[in-house]
């Protein structure tokens, strides 16, 4: 037996993942946070910046602003708070889950070369995609997730060509390496008839996908670069038995099925100035869309009573960001940098679930880089993401069960750090 599903049922949309990103994080699971310096900037002016082969992630064009080879390495830890108050009009009994989102590292490797005065190569290689959620087992949402993972590690060999002092393309071909786990309870005593232990189902797979990275840098005068990057979407097809403890006649039909679950890293674009102002200060803002409205489903629920699976919609929508920042050359060996955002929410408060509790997000960033000679800089960078109060009201569709309540002061922070090296 075989369910075609067009999803994912992974409480971890909902967080940037932001990204998580980043993933910082968008308004769903794609993170402006990819090890490099545009996490103090918040990713402000991240595809006309073009200062150091982490420019692949952005605008690939941006490799033809960078002479000789250069190396740049980078690593960073994510970590926040998502925690949920559940309400009276819940009906499972259960916890608060406690902080949803554990520590999680990510890290960063990019490599460009000038050819000639035309042509420039260049590899990146990033996790721009996905996060985890983790919940106590035994907390009130637990018949819709407990723990979950989602992640895409892009592998992007690049090219640009520079036409002459004004206009230079790029082009990156995306290999995605995808994984996705969840876990998730089954309530074997439903309406309360039976005293049974919850049962519970899990989901593993991993994939590879494909897609590109587009972009283009126009510099009408020097000390200006406007750039327009777009990512295309890259197809993730997951496909696993679904792996489920605790018997029963109805269960039984589920345990075992292979299931195919399709989603879709969603297509962007970026629209991006730089503006040198003068010789310490510079102006940079970004203008983001991501099409997240054509994700699909989230979600996978087994029920007890009629031993049978549903998929959840998303009921997606597009999300945008406008981003400003600034970058102040202190000394001639100390750049600093400062960036603010907001991302618009994926999902109104109607649609928001425990599965994906993602909203509306504030950030803030700020960063430094120290040349240690010519040839070696150093970057500490640090951001937040404010998402607030996210109110959910969330019911299954077969056995009704139902969690309610709001996640509080939900925030995320980063901070990465990484060097670059030029030869």
């Amino acid at each position: 037996m075989s369910l075609k599903l067009s999803a994912l049922p992974l409480s971890a949309l909902s967080l940037l993942a932001l990204c998580c990103s980043p993933l910082a994080q968008a308004g769903g699971l794609m993170l402006y946070e990819v090890g490099s310096d545009n996490t103090g900037l918040v990713n402000a002016g991240a595809a006309a910046r073009a200062q150091g082969p982490s420019t692949i992630a952005s605008n690939p064009a941006g490799l033809s602003y960078l002479p000789g080879t250069q190396v740049a390495a980078g690593a960073q830890l994510l970590y926040g708070d998502v925690s949920f108050d559940q309400d009276s009009s819940s009906t499972v009994n259960g916890g608060n889950g406690g902080n949803a989102l554990p520590l999680s590292p990510g890290a960063s490797f990019f490599i460009s070369h000038q050819l000639d005065e035309q042509w420039s190569l260049g590899f990146g290689s990033y996790a721009d995609f996905g996060l985890s959620e983790n919940f106590d087992n035994d907390w009130a949402g637990r018949y819709f997730v407990q723990n979950a993972t989602v992640g895409g590690l892009s592998l992007v060999p690049s090219a640009a060509y520079k036409f002459n002092d004004e206009w230079s393309v790029g082009v990156g071909l995306k290999a995605m390496y995808g994984i996705l786990k969840t876990e998730a309870a089954i309530d074997r005593s439903p309406l309360g008839l039976l005293d049974r232990a919850d049962g519970q189902f899990k989901y593993a797979d991993s994939t590879w996908g494909y897609g590109a990275n587009l972009g283009v840098i126009y510099a009408p005068q020097t000390g200006t670069r406007i750039g327009l990057a777009y990512t295309s979407k890259v197809d993730l097809n997951f496909e696993d038995r679904l792996d489920v403890k605790g018997t029963g006649p109805l269960l039984d039909r589920v345990n075992g099925v292979n299931t195919k679950l399709d989603m879709s890293v969603p297509q962007t674009a970026t629209l991006s100035l730089y503006q040198q102002l003068d010789s310490q200060w510079a102006l940079l803002a970004s203008a983001n869309w991501q099409d997240w409205s054509n994700f699909g489903e989230i979600s996978v629920e087994v029920d007890a009573l009629s031993g049978l699976s549903t998929t959840v919609d998303a009921n997606y929508k597009d999300t945008y960001q406008l981003a400003l920042g600034t970058q102040y050359q202190a000394t001639p060996k100390l750049l600093w940098n400062l960036g603010v955002a907001y991302d618009t929410s994926a999902v109104s408060d109607s649609n928001r679930t425990v599965t994906v509790p993602m909203g509306e997000q504030w950030r803030l960033g700020t960063g430094a880089t120290y040349a240690l000679d010519k040839n070696t800089d150093l970057n500490l960078s640090w951001d937040l993401v404010w998402m607030g109060d996210m109110p959910v009201d969330q019911s299954k569709a077969l056995s009704g069960e139902r969690i309610s309540g709001q996640f509080d002061a939900a925030w995320i922070q980063t901070i990465t750090g990484n060097a670059t090296w030029r030869f």
